[in-house]
């Protein structure tokens, strides 16, 4: 215990990056071991935090250690998807014997907390919290069970264990921040925190805080009784009508993110489109920070195929032909572990694989099924299908376009669906295919970063114009982009025009250029791969956060509003 009090940084920090900050997430996608996440939040959590390290940066994680993670992504004994809940050990991870009470709803739970060392996986330092602790009764244990539950009030739970008593934890280290970094506004109880700490010197606090915001609709941002989370000792210390009166808030509604704007010195959008949809969004209700954007990105050296690269640097054409060609079999073994199917290497292979959220339209080219059964069927251009992802748990929608093309899947030998979507099948997927479709319904993904990561991996991006996509994406050049369609028009309208227009360039010009033009098909994959870095690659974001969000204090921000 005495090894981290005070807590000093295990490395040498670089002179650019010596701004001390706690960088707050629910979920980190580190290493295929370490299953505390559940999608893209977590895979750019990870990201940031490789990154981080690789650049000597000041600093720390803060995070909760999930007992059951999201979920294991099984499959019923008809095929279908099916969720288990398994509990996980870490060895690796370090007992750091800090333990500590956090209040929850007038009642005392005790918090204990893990660290992982930047040499295990190469990150920054992270510190995990736990409720896990035999002094808590089953209620208070079930906090850090598993990441987003749907009780309401485990929910308010969770965000207290990651905020407030991330903050606290701050404190008992020893480490004081000259940022708390809020990724998303889960952590915002650790906003209120600080506000005691500061003796309410509204000022001080906003001075220390930054938050990024990843929801582009406001209504996808959490809202919460005010009445409910003040119970549940949301706020701390601080009285309701201090809390109404920082955060403007009148009524019974708490808007997570209005609050955490209202509260920060800066905030950022994860793309620039993103960026212009917030500021559009949140500037209407007044009292907010300024938002910027940083657009997301990718840890290159973790995702990346080194062979690849290599081959890609030595121009040599041919080995990076015959690499891709190995890593196609390798995610063809997959595709036959779970299926029984033995895909083509020579086949174009699509695939579609992410977080089944309604809007990212998991199953929209098969909306049509004769045009859909026509593309399976053309001897001409054939072509291969992957579908991969994992539904939130709960969500019965979700699931069911999942079931439904695993159903779909089983009449056609050239269709797969994929479970255990975690980084190691996300890594084999981007590697393997040959095209990555990415179609959410404008302007629904904030940036999106899937399609970055295949890029890197020599899979050619096919994508409808939303989040980072228009920051990289040249048609015909790097990626396929379909044409924009109107947000404003009923959603059955914009999703009838994408769909037509992704088929109609994956029939016209994909599949064409592919089997018809190899050598331009191969030119376009090289462009993907060396336009993809250095901007998407993290390290550039990690910089990028100091410079833009980490630098700029209160002063800083009204001397140039001036």
């Amino acid at each position: 215990m005495d090894q981290f009090r005070p807590f000093n940084h295990p490395y040498p920090i670089s002179s650019k990056y010596s701004k001390k900050v706690a960088y707050f997430s629910m979920e980190y996608g580190i290493d295929q071991a370490l299953k505390i996440y559940s999608g893209g939040l977590g895979y750019l959590a990870g990201s940031h935090m490789r990154s981080a390290y690789a650049l000597r940066q000041n600093l720390i994680g803060i995070g909760i250690l999930w007992k059951y993670g999201y979920y294991d992504q099984t499959r019923k004994s008809n095929g279908e998807m099916d969720v288990l809940f398994r509990e996980h050990h870490y060895d690796f991870l370090v007992d750091t014997g800090i333990e500590f009470e956090l209040p929850v709803n007038n009642h005392s739970v005790k918090v204990k907390v893990w660290y992982l060392p930047p040499e295990t996986f190469g990150t920054a330092p992270l510190f995990l919290l736990s409720t896990q602790h035999p002094e808590n009764d089953y209620l208070a244990q079930t906090i850090c069970h598993s990441l987003y539950s749907n009780n309401l009030e485990t929910k308010i739970a969770q965000y207290l264990l990651l905020g407030a008593a991330g903050a606290k934890l701050l404190d008992m280290l020893g480490y004081e921040p000259d940022v708390f970094h809020l990724n998303e506004a889960h952590a915002l109880p650790a906003v209120f925190h600080l506000y005691e700490k500061m003796g309410g010197v509204l000022d001080e606090v906003r001075n220390r805080v930054v938050f990024t915001t990843h929801t582009p609709v406001e209504a996808g941002n959490e809202k919460h009784d005010i009445y409910l989370l003040d119970k549940m000792s949301y706020f701390g210390q601080v009285s309701l009508d201090e809390v109404r009166r920082i955060t403007r808030t009148e009524g019974e509604v708490f808007n997570l993110t209005l609050a955490a704007l209202r509260l920060a010195r800066h905030a950022n959008g994860v793309s620039k489109i993103h960026g212009e949809v917030a500021r559009t969004m949140w500037n209407a209700h007044g009292g907010i920070c300024p938002i910027t954007h940083i657009t997301n990105a990718q840890n290159h050296a973790y995702w990346h195929d080194a062979l690849l690269d290599k081959a890609l640097h030595d121009c040599d054409d041919a080995a990076l032909t015959d690499r891709k060609m190995v890593l196609k079999k390798k995610l063809f073994q997959i595709v036959a572990d779970q299926t029984g199917k033995i895909f083509d290497l020579n086949v174009l292979t699509l695939v579609w694989a992410r977080r089944y959220a309604g809007y990212k339209r998991a199953d929209l080219i098969t909306r049509d099924m004769e045009r859909f059964e026509r593309l399976l069927a053309n001897e001409k251009y054939p072509i291969q299908i992957i579908w991969g992802g994992k539904p939130y748990p709960m969500d019965d929608n979700a699931i069911g376009t999942f079931n439904k093309l695993i159903f779909l899947s089983k009449k056609y030998r050239n269709v797969a669906v994929l479970t255990g979507y975690e980084l190691a099948l996300s890594k084999a997927l981007k590697q393997g295919s040959d095209v990555w479709l990415n179609n959410p319904r404008i302007p629904r993904e904030a940036s999106g970063t899937s399609g970055m990561t295949a890029a890197m991996n020599a899979s050619v991006n096919l994508s409808t114009i939303d989040g980072w996509i228009p920051e990289f994406a040249s048609h015909g050049h790097n990626a396929f982009v379909v044409p924009e369609t109107n947000p404003s028009q009923p959603e059955d309208f914009s999703d009838e025009f994408d769909r037509m227009n992704l088929l109609n360039v994956l029939e016209n010009e994909i599949l064409p250029t592919y089997y018809d033009e190899p050598e331009r098909w191969l030119a376009i994959m090289k462009n993907s791969m060396s336009e993809i870095a250095p901007f998407f690659d993290s390290d550039r974001m990690a910089d990028e956060y100091y410079r833009k969000l980490y630098g700029v204090t209160v002063k800083n921000l009204e001397l140039e509003g001036a």
